[in-house]
């Protein structure tokens, strides 16, 4: 019998509490697995999270949770991710969510340049870490208590 050295969740530190904050976060991407194995990490930290595997079921969500963050892959079914974020952006102006992109297709510099310009606070390469994208709410968690967050 082979003993198995326990599993840890990227992004936990072991003994270490999970977020101060949980945030609303929604994950939007069509592959099934990356948009489940990223929620799966968020929850583990702590968070309320919900997928959406269709660019236009996002904005529906979106309205429905209003989000503290949203994780968008750029090139989905039914509506970009360039053109979800600049509707979240016209919504939401006043309180604005933290937009991620992620994109394994749209990787050119000026293609994350139009991201920037259309409303995405940091643009990621597939395959991304998954600490990069924890590691990046947790410095959004820390510099902004969101109306939609819950204190632990």
């Amino acid at each position: 019998m082979t003993t198995r050295a326990a599993l840890r969740v990227v992004g936990s530190k072991p003994g270490s509490p999970v977020a101060q904050v949980a945030l609303r976060i929604l994950v939007a991407d069509d592959d099934r697995d990356t948009a489940l194995m990223l929620a799966t990490i968020l929850r583990h930290e702590g968070h309320e999270v919900h997928v959406v595997l269709r660019g236009d079921e996002v904005l529906e969500l979106e309205r429905l949770t209003r989000p503290d963050v949203l994780v968008i892959d750029i090139h989905m079914p039914g509506m970009s991710g360039y053109a979800v974020a600049r509707e979240i952006r016209e919504r939401r102006a006043i309180d604005p969510p933290l937009l991620m992109a992620v994109s394994g297709v749209w990787t050119r510099k000026s293609e994350q340049l139009l991201g920037k310009a259309v409303g995405f606070d940091h643009y990621l390469l597939k395959p991304c870490a998954p600490q990069e994208v924890v590691t990046l709410i947790d410095r959004f968690s820390r510099t902004r208590r969101p109306p939609g967050g819950v204190t632990q």
